[in-house]
């Protein structure tokens, strides 16, 4: 089993978008969606987010991530007031559960029955909605038994308060469970969201093998490898700006400040000229050349960042361009599939 890769020009708005099916499932997404973490409810004023949210819409986006952890669930109540007064049945929400939120009590937090079935609701009413289109395990939970966690999913779907689930950071082996025990409960996993980037590679000898198979689709995160795919870090120079920048901030950057994996970056520079992009631009573009990506995740702190980044919807890298980006910074990307299972919550985080 294969994931369908059908790729279909957007015209109910004359949007310039691409959308893709998300997994073997019959639902479209745009292959630019628009995700709020890290800006939304902590990082920009909500008047700024909202105008992020009118440029993403403006562009033909009508895909939203977010999650009930995102600024501590101040991050959905933006979205959902954002959104007000859009046609519902035109959008694709999706949303998290799994990390601490409220106060941090001993049940505010992982994948049992009781957190999915009273978080649900708590993001349903900040996002001013009375479904998501998808609902997804932010992480695998060790303390809670698989079974529970996929019979409260089920519950959610059959309640009608999401369409489909999907998961995010989950290994193979954890996936391939999640999804015989969905498949068991008549119900559909279509996706798995981790990170991915040209430096960023750990997907590629285990997930997604085993995602083509299943049929489900990856919705990547972090494709500019959190800003460094922007070219804006210099080897030698100290970070004036970005997420390097902040000191707690770059310390969880995955190595990407090294002075080898900068230089190599800024190889990157004149092919992304050659292809008449920036790059960002060519970040985003090589993510989804992967066809088990359905889409990538993208964020913004100021409108134009939105409206640059949709640019790199529908663009084709050829076969030339991906070997000599390959060759640039293939050698400086991490590609260990242990590290998804090595980065993962060991316990629930209280």
């Amino acid at each position: 089993m294969t994931t369908r890769r059908e790729v279909v020009r957007g015209e109910a708005y004359g949007e310039d978008m691409d959308f893709r099916y998300l997994g073997n499932s019959g639902l479209k997404i745009s292959e630019i969606t628009y995700g709020n973490w890290l800006t939304h409810g902590s990082q920009v004023e909500n008047d700024v987010a909202h105008q992020c949210v009118r440029a993403a819409l403006d562009a033909g986006i009508s895909t939203f991530d977010t999650a009930d952890v995102y600024a501590n669930t101040k991050a959905e109540s933006v979205l959902g007031e954002a959104l007000k007064g859009e046609r519902r049945e035109s959008l694709e929400i999706f949303t998290k559960v799994y990390w601490p939120t409220g106060p941090g009590g001993k049940n505010d937090t992982g994948l049992s029955r009781k957190h999915i079935l009273e978080s649900i609701d708590g993001s349903l009413s900040r996002l001013q909605t009375d479904y998501v289109d998808l609902y997804q395990a932010h992480r695998y939970d060790t303390e809670t038994p698989l079974e529970e966690t996929m019979q409260a999913f089920a519950d959610v779907v059959r309640q009608g308060k999401a369409h489909y689930i999907g998961v995010s950071e989950w290994t193979a082996d954890q996936i391939r469970a999640g999804h015989a025990l969905a498949k068991d409960l008549g119900i559909q996993l279509i996706s798995s969201q981790p990170q991915y980037s040209m430096l960023w590679r750990v997907i590629e000898p285990e997930v997604v093998p085993t995602c083509e198979e299943l049929g489900i689709s990856q919705i990547v995160w972090s494709p500019m490898a959190q800003g460094v795919l922007s070219g804006k870090y210099a080897p030698g120079e100290a970070p004036t700006e970005g997420r390097a920048a902040d000191e707690s901030m770059g310390k969880g950057m995955q190595g990407f400040m090294r002075e080898e994996v900068l230089t190599a970056v800024q190889k990157l520079k004149p092919l992304a000229d050659e292809a008449g992009l920036t790059m960002p631009q060519l970040a985003v573009a090589w993510v989804l050349q992967n066809p088990n990506v359905a889409a990538a995740l993208v964020g913004a702190s100021k409108p134009s960042q939105v409206e640059d980044n949709v640019k790199a919807a529908g663009v084709k890298l050829d076969d030339d361009l991906m070997a000599k980006i390959e060759e640039t910074v293939g050698g400086v990307a991490e590609k260990d599939a242990g590290k998804t299972a090595e980065n993962a919550p060991k316990e629930r985080v209280a």
